[in-house]
């Protein structure tokens, strides 16, 4: 396969681009497990997209440690359901006598999807996307605890997502760089 560089104006992925082509110097692509696999951790993490909440700094997730979802709030939602399932699907074809998955679910402090508790925001981003005010207006993490025990209540009433995946409900605090769990790994 060919690789060339393409040259134009700069931008913002330039800058990750040169550590790009330091990690691929490194043999780091191939000391992950192969397809069909566990990553390494038997995690499958789901978390905010927010900056402040990386797992590979906070939890020190390397390559090939953890299935990661991110998104707004880290919440569960139809769409990270399905994933969890497809994981959870390939483990039971491929390797059903296991080692299975834990889902570990987190929210943290300080939350910017706080914001769509705020009803002009709310409003505005509905219309912009489209959708029911109400529906984001349980996106908001206002209550992490809160937030994520209905959430691992969520993956753990998935009639698609088998018993043998454990679930667990965790909150990060922005301010100490604590990570706490609420709901305990179970179905």
């Amino acid at each position: 396969m060919s690789h060339h560089t393409v040259t134009g104006p700069a931008t913002n992925l330039d800058r990750v681009l040169d550590r790009n082509r330091a990690f691929a110097a490194t043999d780091a692509r191939t000391e992950v497990p192969a397809l069909p696999f566990l990553p390494r951790q038997e995690l499958y993490l789901i978390t905010c997209l927010d900056c402040r909440v990386d797992p590979a700094q906070v939890l020190g997730i390397g390559l090939g440690d953890a299935l990661v979802q991110r998104n707004i709030g880290g919440r569960v939602t139809p769409s990270v359901l399905g994933d969890i399932a497809y994981a959870a699907y390939l483990v039971g074809a491929k390797a059903p006598e296991g080692p299975w998955f834990e889902v570990a679910v987190i929210h943290h402090t300080d939350c910017g999807s706080g914001l769509l508790a705020d009803e002009p925001i709310r409003r505005g981003y509905a219309e912009l996307m489209g959708v029911d005010e109400r529906t984001l207006a349980d996106v908001a993490v206002l209550d992490p605890a809160k937030t994520v025990a209905a959430d691992v209540e969520r993956v753990r009433r998935a009639p698609h997502i088998p018993d043998r995946v454990q679930v667990s409900g965790h909150v990060y605090d922005v301010e100490t760089g604590l990570v706490t769990t609420v709901v305990p790994a179970g179905r």
